[in-house]
């Protein structure tokens, strides 16, 4: 194991691998040839996380039915291209991304290859990351600890001109105004600090319609990180 501390920095970046794995991430990179990397970790209002994946490589049908044997786990496909594809897990248990999510971590590259998975996540600085690393540790044996070091701050997905540009093409007027009111509500803060019904009752729309639209919107948003990938 590497280790590298800098204590200037006020994020530390941590590193974790997974050898001959069952996660669905690693699993498939290895059964199907084919590479996955995790675009985007979105919670949702049941207490779920979709997990939005790139996979380069492989047969798509074979990608979706070996992912659906991992229990918790639900596979969608949401759009192939010439050379890959782009899925939805929804996953309610057993994801060391979504654990991480939970406990106070943010899952910034997860990665399956030759049956060899990596996560690299970013722990804030007003977090415990010791307590954070040794808890998941403790709960996945199945990963080691390779790296970690300091950083002056998170690490940012998108330009926020590139984000715009893009939204406004891609979404709705009433889509980007549920996300954006989604969003400064709290809905996709850890712990959520809004219901998808409370955010619906703030814009008078039922929560179905709200689901609908917010989905929409994240899809979008979702293909949009594929494509600056």
């Amino acid at each position: 194991m590497t280790e590298t501390d800098d204590d200037d920095g006020s994020v530390l970046e941590v590193e974790f691998r997974f050898e001959r794995a069952a996660y669905p991430f690693v699993r498939a990179s290895a059964v199907a040839d084919c590479t996955l990397e995790l675009a985007e970790l979105v919670p949702r209002a049941d207490g779920r996380y979709a997990e939005f994946f790139n996979v380069t490589g492989g047969d798509p049908e074979q990608i979706a039915a070996l992912a659906a044997e991992h229990e918790g786990t639900e596979v969608s496909l949401v759009e192939s291209y010439r050379d890959g594809s782009l899925f939805e897990f929804m996953v309610s248990d057993g994801c060391p991304a979504r654990r991480l999510a939970e406990l106070g971590a943010l899952p910034r590259r997860v990665r399956g290859s030759a049956g060899r998975g990596t996560i690299v996540a970013e722990i804030p600085s007003d977090a415990d990351a010791a307590g954070i690393v040794e808890r998941f540790l403790e709960e996945t044996p199945e990963a080691t600890l390779a790296s970690k070091r300091s950083k002056p701050s998170m690490t940012p997905l998108l330009s926020e001109a590139t984000l715009h540009r893009r939204l406004e093409t891609r979404l709705t007027e009433r889509q980007l105004e549920v996300l954006r009111t989604a969003f400064d509500a709290g809905y996709y803060d850890w712990p959520r600090e809004s219901s998808g019904k409370e955010i619906a009752a703030e814009l008078g729309i039922s929560s179905a319609t709200f689901s609908e639209h917010i989905h929409a919107a994240e899809r979008a948003l979702i293909t949009t990180l594929f494509e600056e990938r």
